[in-house]
């Protein structure tokens, strides 16, 4: 089958998406305002509630959801076959992620932009909040610690890809001062961004930077994630408009034009899915499609952590409440198209089904490295540029989007911290200095307590992450729901997605919590139980909330 077939049913189905159907939950559902004051005029700070253009604040949430996710889960589960992958990302973005990440920014911004956590303790209790929090608390650890490995991985491996990570911050960081502090206009300053981006990106494979084996008795891996990290705080603290921003949305730009680059080699090489629709001859070992595809493919599909985004930095940089449908539906959008390149550069980037099978030889197998070497293959074929040059574009691409990720979360990490102290009256951990120090540290606890020297800890509760992101979607979902219970507004356009990732990620927690024990891996065996217990909690939430919304209306219509 041509890998142009695939191209186009995808893109025009997330195109409707977002014409028809975003349009209709914009003006039936969620009934957006455009007169209504948000947080960040009504709160502004010049630090983190800040009105945004919605272009840039696309641009933030966007890349700032995305990250390696979109690219890594998708790119695994095509061992599966790539029409299971394909129908999930598609009709996950239209129905499951454009909802989920629009609702909750929505949700927020009528809420003094509070985070999903904090606004849990008011819509549904202070029992679901508790859970939340903890569920949040683990999603970010293992989040801001994984994309550490996975960035370090890639500069490590991509030494071309150094200066180009790296001078992207330096461009970001001027970007910012032309925007706000000389006025320039967004086109001159996207063109001016764009052209220095991708100027480093030629420069980089001239200028490879190779971190030594060791440096003072750590691996030249681990002092990659520690200097990650000392960044990562930095930014956290600054002002958002200074480097987030702008970071965020140059790298969003770049990204569209990487796709427009994959997706015209595509169209010109006009390659074949060498890789089956249904595979039937999957690796020994490898777990079964249901409900495992709904966990692997998350960010791409639908994303616990894109909650967490939409409202703890999006909604309190929102200018105008119409601008939730663009930023966070059409964010969902750009996801799913990363999402459907990376299936298409995993699937259709092999000369031989042969060579696809020798990448999967194994599930978990694939992920950046099928994207980066099918991607490349794909575009050198297609338009000419060399493999090399190739392969540090797409290479350039995940990571920037991985780090952009890390910021972010760890920025919202911090807000975490914050809120505990606002919860649990510790004036102390209120300061964002204090937070950030206490969210650093958490994570380099995980990362080097559970890894040892080479700081790879992230990657050993890695395994639940997906389970774990999944539920987290499912409470936004919740608060979601009971608002528009309490507002008397259909439901079932959030409520069905709701009951669908419980019952999956339920059932994949189950599934996870055999193999575990086969293995005789106790620390996950345990933590697995301690994520299903608060599955089965989130859902019994979700009855006795709902049940009590509608309990509440009966009663007023009396």
């Amino acid at each position: 089958m041509s890998a142009i077939v695939l191209l186009v049913l995808g893109l025009a189905a997330m195109a409707a998406g977002y014409f028809v159907y975003s349009k209709f939950i914009a003006e039936k559902i969620y009934r957006l305002d455009p007169d209504f004051k948000t947080p960040a005029h009504e709160f502004e700070d010049g630090v983190d509630f800040v009105p945004t253009n919605r272009f840039i604040l696309w641009g933030h949430h966007f890349t700032s959801v995305a990250g390696a996710a979109p690219i890594v889960g998708p790119a695994i589960a095509v061992i599966w076959g790539w029409a299971p992958a394909f129908l999930w990302v598609v009709f996950g973005t239209i129905f499951f992620a454009g909802i989920h990440d629009f609702g909750a920014i929505w949700a927020s911004v009528r809420n003094k932009a509070k985070s999903v956590g904090a606004l849990t303790g008011d819509v549904v209790g202070k029992r679901a909040r508790s859970i939340f929090m903890i569920v949040i608390f683990l999603v970010l650890l293992m989040v801001n610690a994984v994309f550490a490995v996975v960035i370090a991985g890639l500069m490590m491996n991509f030494s071309s890809a150094v200066v180009p990570v790296w001078g992207a911050i330096l461009v970001a960081l001027v970007i910012g001062q032309l925007i706000y502090r000389r006025m320039l206009s967004l086109p001159m300053v996207s063109i001016i961004g764009v052209i220095c981006l991708y100027a480093l990106i030629g420069i980089g494979p001239s200028v490879p930077i190779q971190m030594p084996a060791e440096v003072a008795g750590f691996s030249g891996n681990a002092v990659w994630i520690l200097i990650l990290f000392g960044y990562a705080a930095i930014a956290s603290l600054l002002p958002v408009w200074v480097l987030l921003q702008p970071r965020d949305y140059i790298n969003g730009l770049q990204l569209f034009i990487g796709l427009i680059i994959l997706y015209g080699a595509i169209v010109l090489m006009n390659p074949t899915l060498v890789a089956p629709a249904f595979n039937d001859n999957v690796p020994a070992g490898t777990p079964s499609l249901l409900p495992l595809l709904f966990v692997t493919i998350a960010c791409g599909a639908i994303s616990g952590f894109h909650g967490l985004v939409s409202s703890g930095t999006t909604s309190k940089q929102l200018n105008k409440e119409t601008d939730a449908r663009f930023v966070g539906y059409f964010g969902a959008v750009g996801e799913g198209m990363l999402a459907l390149a990376a299936i298409l550069a995993a699937t259709a980037g092999f000369a031989t089904f042969g060579d696809w099978e020798a990448m999967y030889s194994a599930f978990g197998q694939g992920g950046v490295n099928a994207f980066v070497e099918g991607g490349a293959y794909i575009i050198h074929n297609g338009i000419g540029l060399p493999e090399a040059t190739a392969a540090t574009l797409l290479t350039v691409m995940a990571a920037l989007f991985a780090g952009t990720t890390m910021d972010t979360g760890l920025r919202l990490q911090r807000y975490i911290f914050q809120e505990w102290g606002e919860i649990y009256h510790q004036p102390w951990m209120k300061k964002p200095a204090i937070a950030t120090l206490l969210a650093v540290g958490s994570c380099l606890l995980l990362a080097f307590g559970a890894g040892g020297a080479d700081g790879s800890g992230g990657l050993i509760i890695w395994p639940l992450f997906g389970t774990t992101n999944q539920l987290l979607a499912g409470l936004t979902l919740l608060v979601i729901t009971v608002m528009l219970v309490r507002l008397r507004r259909p439901m079932w356009y959030t409520l069905a997605p709701l009951c669908f990732l419980l019952v999956m990620t339920i059932a994949a927690l189950l599934i996870q919590l055999r193999s575990f024990y086969e293995q005789g891996n106790m620390f996950l065996l345990v933590l697995d139980l301690v994520v299903l217990v608060a599955a089965i909690m989130v859902a019994m939430e979700c009855a006795s909330a709902l049940k009590r919304s509608r309990a509440e209306m009966a009663a007023e219509q009396k």
